[in-house]
């Protein structure tokens, strides 16, 4: 069991979240640029200090026993690979841990195992996040945290990626935590997600939930055309029918029956 109980103060409002976690939980994090899903998962990494308490298992990583980054087993994979340039790919991974085992089928997971000499800058976009995907597993972590690592990807890539990090999920069983805004990201990978807004939690709820209730969400219009209004949701644009007069820019309420993918 994962208990978390964290407080942050940050320049507009506080980061407070208290959830209970599962072992195993894949949990996708989701809600408006700028309410504090990255920072979150920086206070589980330890990069970021807050107050509260962290107790993953029995290991207390927040609270009146600290534990530095250093020492947490926590996995990051952000949006920038951050690969080692001078050493190859099996050399990123052995750089972690030196158990060439581990390192060899984590690549062969990743269908990454012919390229293991080859480095970063030989490597497309979606190799590069396949090595910092098997890396990051490379630490046998207790909690992986991907903050949204397939976002800078085209959407075949991305589809692709998707698939690997369920592999991975399926083979070591690591309790994730994923910021995502694409819905069917967040539908294909997560057990459970999680809506922030001004660092609270909004909503908790399981992914068969998405689809199936009639609750409003809040999207962001980005054009107005003759009959209908665009609206970016969840990182895809959707149509919906112009009922009143609107501006680019105005927030509406929608349900996810109301969307129409462009």
């Amino acid at each position: 069991m994962i208990a978390i109980g964290i407080y942050k103060e940050l320049r507009d409002f506080s980061l407070e979240i208290s959830m209970r976690v599962n072992e195993g939980e894949f949990i996708a994090i989701t809600g408006a640029s700028g309410s504090g899903k990255t920072t979150f998962l920086r206070v589980l990494a330890g990069l970021e200090e807050a107050k509260g308490a962290i107790v993953i298992g029995d290991e207390e990583w927040l609270g009146n026993k600290s534990l530095p980054p250093q020492k947490r087993a926590v996995g990051f994979v952000f949006q920038d690979y951050a690969l080692f340039p001078n050493m190859s790919v099996l050399q990123n991974l052995l750089f972690v841990r030196k158990d060439v085992a581990l390192a060899m089928h984590l690549l062969k997971i990743t269908d990454m195992l012919d390229l293991k000499d080859r480095y970063p800058s030989q490597l497309s976009g979606g190799q590069k996040q396949r090595v910092a995907l098997a890396r990051a597993y490379m630490k046998k972590p207790k909690i992986m945290l991907l903050d949204e690592p397939l976002a800078a990807l085209d959407p075949t890539i991305r589809s692709f990626l998707q698939g690997k990090i369920r592999d991975l999920h399926e083979e070591f069983g690591t309790t994730t935590f994923m910021v995502s805004h694409d819905i069917a990201e967040i539908y294909r990978l997560s057990t459970r997600v999680i809506e922030i807004e001004r660092g609270k939690i909004l909503r908790d709820f399981t992914k068969d939930h998405i689809g199936k209730n009639k609750r409003s969400y809040k999207a962001e219009i980005v054009d107005v055309l003759q009959e209908e209004i665009v609206v970016a949701f969840m990182g895809d644009l959707f149509r919906l029918p112009k009922k009143k007069t609107y501006k680019v820019g105005d927030i509406v309420e929608v349900t996810i029956e109301d969307l129409k993918l462009l």
